[in-house]
């Protein structure tokens, strides 16, 4: 019995670095910024007084935090939507054997790779100079208050969809190829086969990329801070912004964070209801 407590023990020493630094970098600072929500701290001064719920009551009377919400809101749904269906889409069109495949698979991830600024000044290039030819309008989607969320989505898509493909392919690999014969020599169109074997057997992989983007993309920060700086104006202004212009060019972070606490709850209950009711509906095979 003893000797089974040390080996346990043993193991348990190899967790403890990684337990240390998720401490120090999300544990300590968690706690220390939900204390910090209740406080007029300005960020700077050494003291700060508590004021109760004050941030919060401000918080949503504060009618400049609802174009922020909205701009997540709407990052969040599009990105997460077309990211995983044309990452689907691929997935499933580059499923089979033809000279040139594993090219095509790796031209199509190596956005992925690349920085996130330099996506963004490519970009900025092509609506910037080629837009404008192409459809015959004057200046590009990140230039106009009404379009340019469409831009930074735009952007995210191009960028993150091969990660969503290699997902949805890993996924197919895992489906038995008998189902796919059983069905044809049923009758099954390939339409039916796609809704009735592929759809329901990659619920496994809807339930990672679904949450993954939607909460990627409700705490969405560097594509606005990288390609727009928040504008034109504020027109691209994201949650995770507003938290962050609080936070230091405004010195109020005491609010900052009880927006930032905010977003957070959020962000959790979402995620959350959005991971069970996908869970709910995976198969078994």
């Amino acid at each position: 019995m003893k000797r089974k407590y040390r080996d346990e023990f043993v193991k348990f020493t190899f967790l403890i670095p990684a337990l240390l630094f998720f401490s120090l970098v999300v544990l300590i600072p968690f706690f220390r910024g939900l204390n910090i929500a209740f406080t007029n701290w300005d960020g700077i001064a050494d003291h700060y007084k508590y004021v109760g719920l004050r941030n919060l009551v401000q918080l949503f009377k504060d009618n400049d935090v609802l174009p922020p919400l909205k701009n997540t809101l709407f990052f969040a749904l599009v990105t997460t939507f077309f990211v995983n269906v044309f990452g689907l889409l691929l997935a499933v069109l580059l499923d089979v054997k033809f000279k040139g495949v594993n090219v095509l698979k790796t031209v199509i991830f190596m956005p992925m790779v690349i920085s996130l600024v330099l996506a963004a000044i490519i970009w900025q290039y092509v609506y910037s100079d080629i837009f404008p030819i192409l459809f015959h309008t004057s200046g590009g989607l990140l230039g106009s208050p009404s379009t340019v969320m469409w831009g930074l989505a735009i952007i995210c898509i191009w960028k993150e969809t091969g990660l969503a493909m290699v997902i949805y392919f890993a996924g197919l690999q895992t489906i038995p190829k008998d189902m796919y014969e059983s069905a044809r020599i049923d009758g099954a169109s390939s339409t039916q086969q796609f809704f009735k074997i592929t759809i329901p057997l990659l619920m496994p992989a809807f339930t990672y990329c679904i949450p993954l983007w939607l909460g990627t993309g409700l705490r969405q920060f560097d594509y606005s801070v990288v390609a727009t700086k928040g504008g034109p104006g504020r027109a691209s202004e994201t949650m995770a912004m507003y938290v962050y212009n609080y936070e230091f060019p405004y010195f109020k972070a005491g609010y900052g964070q009880m927006a930032a606490l905010v977003l957070f709850v959020m962000i959790l209950i979402i995620t959350v209801i959005v991971t069970q009711f996908l869970r709910r509906r995976e198969v078994e095979y």
